[in-house]
Parts: C-alpha cells; sequence; structure tokens
C-alpha cells in the first residue's frame, strides 16, 4: 500500500530534474524577459538560497542544489522521492535483517540448539553487514545510491526466502551471515539524504530517515512474530502441534522477501541519485567525476574523528541492534513469555523509531545553529551519558511492567543518539560522504558483535550491565573530535565561513510578505 501510495503522489508532484545546459538557458531567459522576471522569480536568501522553477524546496546553489528544507508530506522529484525511497528502502533491508528473530525461540526447539548457538547466529547476522559496510560507502560514493540500495535488496532477499531450508545451528549461522548484507542499505539511506539535503538540515533528514527505516526492527518483530507466524501455523493447522509451528517458520520468511523484491525494482526504475540527476548520466556529460572507490576508502580509514564516531555508534546503535535480537529471548526467558508475546513486547522497542531518532537528528541540527560543532558534540554526549545510565537501570528490573517501563525509556535515548552521531558525519569529509557513512555505520554492528559476546557468555544481568557501563564511557571521547574548520567540546571555534549555517532551521521565509512553508 505504501509503494503504490508513493507512486501516485510521485506522479502528481514529480518536477523535472535539470542539468546544467537547462539551468543556464533558464537564467538567460530570464535575463532576457522582463515578464518572465514577474511570475518566476529566484529569491536571494541571507543564507545564499534560492526557489528556482526547477524544484519543489528551496535550494542551496552553493551546496549542489542540496534542499534547506524537508517536507515530509512531499513526494516530488528529486528531493522528496529520494529522501521517501532512502528510508523505505531500509526500512524493508531491516525487515530482511530481524525477520528471523522473533521466531528464534521456535527454531531454538525444532533443531534442539543451545544458547550459545543462538547467539552464534545473532553475532553472525551482524559480523557481516560489517564486512559489507565497509565496501559499500566507496560504492556508493562511485555508483550511486540508487543502484546501491536496489543491488542490496535483491542479495539479501534470497537467503531471506530460504530460511525454510537450514536444519543445523551451522546452517543458520551461514545463512543469517549472508542475510547480514541487508544492513548495509544504511549507508545508501544516509548518502542518499546527506546528497539531496544541505548542511542547515542534513542531521534532521539522516535522522528522519533513518529512524523510519530501523523502525523497520520493530515492524518485522510484530508483523512476523505475531501476525504472520500465527497466521501460517492456522494455514498448516490440519498438521500437530509441533509440526504446524515449524512448517510456519520454515516458510513465513518468504513474504518479507518478496516485498524487498518488489521494493528494489522500484527504487532502481524510480529513484534519482541527487538534485542534478542519475550518477551514471551525470558522469556521461561530464558533469561528475569517477571517484576512485578505493581512494574514498582509504581517506575514511585515515581520518582520526572516524573511528571516534565508530566507537560511539558502536555503544548506541550497537545497543539497538542488540535489543533486536535479545529483547523476544530475554522476555521469553525472563519472564515466561510465549513467541507472539514477547514479539509483540519487543516490537515495541523499534517503534520508537518513528520519532525518537529523528528527534535527536532535529535537536543537533537545533544545536548547530545556536552554538556550531559544538552544539552537537554537547547533544551527542549528553544523549549517550542519559542511555547508558538507563541500560544499567533496566539491568536491575525484575518486575515485567517496569522492565518494559525502562526498555521504552532508554529506546527512546539510543534512537536520539543513532541521529545524533550522524548530524555529525555529513562534516567529517563532505566529498567522501559514503565512506564516512560506511565505516561510522559498520561501528554500530562492530558493537553488537562485542554485546553479542556478553550475552553468549554472560547472564542478561551483567550483559546489560556491562553494555550500558561502555555507553557512559564512550561519550568521552566527544572530547577528542575535532572537525577542521569547526569548534571542538571543550576548545576551539567555529571557521567565520561556516557561520551562514547557523540559522533557524523552523523560521518561515518571506515571499512577496508572505509565509512561505
Amino acid at each position: 500500500m505504501l509503494i503504490s501510495s508513493i507512486v501516485v503522489q510521485w506522479s502528481d508532484d514529480k518536477a523535472h530534474v535539470p542539468d546544467k545546459t537547462e539551468l543556464d538557458d533558464e537564467h538567460q531567459d530570464e535575463a532576457t524577459s522582463s515578464h518572465s522576471n514577474n511570475d518566476i522569480r529566484s529569491l536571494q536568501t541571507n543564507n545564499q538560497s534560492t526557489i528556482t522553477p526547477s524544484y519543489q524546496l528551496q535550494v542551496d546553489a552553493d551546496q549542489d542544489d542540496r534542499a534547506i528544507e524537508i517536507k515530509l508530506w512531499k513526494f516530488g522529484s528529486p528531493h522528496m522521492l529520494g529522501f521517501h525511497l532512502a528510508w523505505f528502502g531500509f526500512f524493508v533491508s531491516f525487515c530482511l535483517w530481524f525477520a528471523i528473530a522473533p521466531l528464534l525461540n521456535e527454531i531454538k526447539k525444532t533443531l534442539h540448539l543451545t544458547k550459545q548457538q543462538v547467539w552464534n547466529s545473532n553475532i553472525v547476522a551482524v559480523t557481516g553487514t560489517v564486512l559489507v559496510r565497509f565496501l559499500i560507502g566507496p560504492l556508493v560514493d562511485k555508483y550511486g545510491p540508487r543502484i546501491c540500495m536496489s543491488v542490496i535488496l535483491v542479495a539479501a532477499a534470497f537467503p531471506t526466502a530460504l530460511t525454510g531450508l537450514i536444519h543445523s545451528g551451522p546452517g543458520l549461522v551461514i545463512l543469517r551471515f549472508f542475510i547480514g548484507i541487508s544492513g548495509s542499505a544504511f549507508v545508501a539511506c544516509q548518502y542518499w539524504c546527506s546528497r539531496m539535503f544541505a548542511k542547515q538540515v542534513v542531521g534532521t533528514a539522516n535522522a528522519i530517515s533513518a529512524g523510519w527505516g530501523v523502525a523497520g526492527g520493530g515492524v518485522t518483530q510484530l508483523i512476523v512474530g505475531s501476525l504472520l507466524f500465527p497466521l501460517f501455523k492456522y494455514f498448516y493447522r490440519h498438521r500437530s502441534g509441533d509440526d504446524r509451528a515449524t512448517m510456519a517458520w520454515r516458510t513465513v520468511c518468504i513474504v518479507p522477501a518478496f516485498i524487498a523484491m518488489l521494493t528494489a525494482c522500484f527504487i532502481y526504475k524510480h529513484g534519482v541519485d541527487s538534485p542534478q540527476g542519475n550518477f551514471w548520466l551525470l558522469k556521461k556529460k561530464g558533469s561528475m567525476s569517477n571517484p576512485s572507490a578505493t581512494k574514498s576508502l582509504i581517506s575514511g580509514i585515515l581520518n582520526f574523528n572516524t573511528w571516534l564516531l565508530f566507537l560511539q555508534y558502536g555503544c548506541c546503535f550497537g545497543v539497538e541492534l542488540t535489543m533486536y535480537n535479545a529483547t523476544a529471548l530475554y522476555f521469553h526467558d525472563k519472564y515466561g513469555k510465549s513467541t507472539e508475546t514477547a514479539a509483540a513486547i519487543a516490537s515495541i522497542f523499534g517503534w520508537f523509531n518513528i520519532f525518537s531518532r529523528g528527534l535527536g537528528g532535529y535537536i543537533s541540527d537545533v544545536a548547530m545553529s545556536k552554538y556550531g560543532m559544538r552544539g552537537r558534540l554537547v547533544v551527542l554526549t549528553a544523549l549517550l551519558i542519559l542511555e547508558g545510565a538507563l541500560v544499567m537501570v533496566f539491568a536491575n528490573m525484575h518486575a515485567l511492567g517496569a522492565s518494559i517501563a525502562v526498555m521504552s525509556m532508554f529506546a527512546i535515548l539510543v534512537q536520539a543518539c543513532n541521529g545524533a552521531v550522524f548530524g555529525i558525519v555529513p562534516y567529517i569529509d563532505p566529498a567522501n560522504t559514503g565512506s564516512q557513512s560506511g565505516l561510522v555505520g559498520a561501528g554500530g554492528n562492530a558493537g553488537a558483535i562485542w554485546f553479542g559476546l556478553l550475552f553468549k557468555y554472560c547472564s542478561y544481568q551483567t550483559a546489560f550491565t556491562f553494555m550500558g557501563a561502555m555507553a557512559l564511557g564512550s561519550s568521552l571521547l566527544s572530547l577528542f573530535v575535532f572537525i577542521p574548520g569547526h569548534a571542538g567540546l571543550v576548545y576551539g571555534r567555529d571557521d567565520p565561513s561556516e557561520q551562514r549555517f547557523r540559522i533557524s532551521i523552523i523560521e518561515p521565509t518571506k515571499v512577496d510578505g508572505r509565509d512561505e512553508c
């Protein structure tokens, strides 16, 4: 339904994406026609932004026509179409990535697996993503987010559809390794938004798109575990009890795999890589250089700030990934809840992404508008401290209601923290944003690997306590983040050339004395 609604709205709102020649011709026509100047005017603002007839949003020509505003209810090309395809593609990829998670109790029972074998599969599911995220960053820089997102979804859909063929612990581990490819869609998502939106609002754009995408982790817990799984058991009602459940988990993952294939086709056909058009066409016209994927990756690896944010992201998104793997198991083991009930409780964690990650990015943007980069670093540091403290509180909860309440509170903080991290990433090395997104994003998976090892060998209480303590400790790394041209957390000052980006992102623009919303 969502895909069809995008098609309808997109067909109504689709705007022509101009190339440089067309823009020059338009400007010549405007210079020679006073009538055209009266009817179609470009508005020059204090931050050198313009409203052009070619775009539905205000853009900044100095930032390659990136938009300086976000209108979530719009689906027009290129800016908002790119935004919606980015988050929805990532949403579907997350549904693939964690479709198995709510079924693990049934899989464990059928295959006679131990706790350690189950956690081996959880760890490998995020390990595969680390490797692919390292690679996909420079590939997005080179080939664009449209192609990369489509390929990722197709590559992950096939192993997801084959879930029913596993018959052993090693088989589950191998399967989840390849399904983990889907997690790299995050890099394409963040890169896409960074190409479409200017510095003033990129934190909010990245956070909302990633938040809505990661919400797929909660949605898949509910849809697969609490709705589709009992529905498929009903389809096999003529079989005996245990056999009915076994056949259900062996076939239910075909549904998200099929949806992913459809989504990949739509993105490939209708997606636009940047405001100026798709990368392959820009390169063909000579409007864009053909970057080296290797040089882009090396540039990211050699940047010290990349690794600081890598570690901090590991202590927020790594926590979130671990919760998607652990929550249903935790509430089943500790409180004796059924597969369907535990999956429903686990889905709560993901649903907060609808607003909480976007909230973190928005707060980061507002802090940037008032205090520069120091404001972004303060927000990130504070969120990490609060997150760590609440995870440690959760570790010591022993009542079901209290556990759910505290889990909900730290879910909001964890996800807001994720948004705050990627409010900073586009500033590290703007020319290699794809590589930076891939490397920092891989930090989230690296954190999930470490935390997964804790849960494999330690009790739930011990693992949660260590996880919270590490999040607290990672807040200190903000002291060492220094981005050229920007102030640090404690000392330094922003370069005057960056001052024009310190504006309110919610202040309306005046056009002919009216508020242009």
